[in-house]
């Protein structure tokens, strides 16, 4: 059964960030007050925990490596026998870390500090569309694939679209390609659909399917 989700408590609108950069645009977001989105929240999040949570049961995984865990909102869903969590904004560490500071399972660490750290399962949460610059990218691929011993979990969109029509934040990449040329010791385990598939409204629906991929 799932968890309660966490209240969201509304916040007076603000000015829009001024996109500089992937890594900045995410610390300036929750420095001043902002959220991890609406994927981490409601329906979005309730179906993330469900395909994740059963298939760390299925599999019998020990531990978790999140690269991106945001805000922390997602992983109150979550049931993982031990977790660390990484991001590259500070201030989202911070908050996680004093959210479950009475947890000893889970641990929080910024993505530029992680060093020989691995799990049997790494994830990728709605974070591949936000890697707008191409170094940044091939790089967090890379070190999300070299972390894991057994699965890669990823929910992201899996299509090119070169000219950002849903921001200055948001790139989508066919990402499959990239692990096809990059990864070739990984195969797709199982691509699992969105319950809820984007129909124009991001609010509804989400163009982010799973692609679990496994080295077996």
């Amino acid at each position: 059964m799932l968890k309660s989700l966490p209240d969201v408590f509304k916040k007076k609108k603000k000015a829009p960030l001024t996109f500089t950069g992937s890594e900045s645009y995410w610390e300036s977001r929750y420095a001043s007050g902002g959220n991890s989105g609406v994927g981490s929240y409601k329906k979005f999040a309730a179906f993330k925990a469900e395909v994740i949570n059963d298939f760390v049961r299925e599999q019998k995984i020990r531990s978790v490596i999140d690269f991106g865990c945001g805000d922390g909102s997602q992983l109150a869903l979550a049931e993982y026998p031990q977790y660390l969590g990484l991001d590259v904004s500070p201030t989202a560490i911070e908050q996680c870390t004093a959210q479950y500071k009475d947890d000893p399972a889970k641990q929080f660490k910024l993505m530029d500090t992680l060093t020989n750290e691995t799990a049997e399962v790494t994830l990728s949460l709605d974070v591949i569309y936000h890697l707008v610059e191409d170094e940044v990218f091939d790089h967090y691929m890379r070190t999300l694939f070299n972390a894991s011993s057994r699965f890669v979990i990823i929910y992201a969109s899996n299509y090119e679209a070169p000219d950002q029509p849903d921001g200055e934040h948001v790139k989508h990449r066919k990402f499959t390609d990239w692990i096809d040329t990059h990864q070739t010791g990984w195969q797709l385990h199982k691509h699992i659909p969105n319950k809820y598939p984007y129909k124009g409204n991001y609010k509804t629906g989400s163009f982010a399917d799973f692609f679990i991929f496994s080295n077996a």
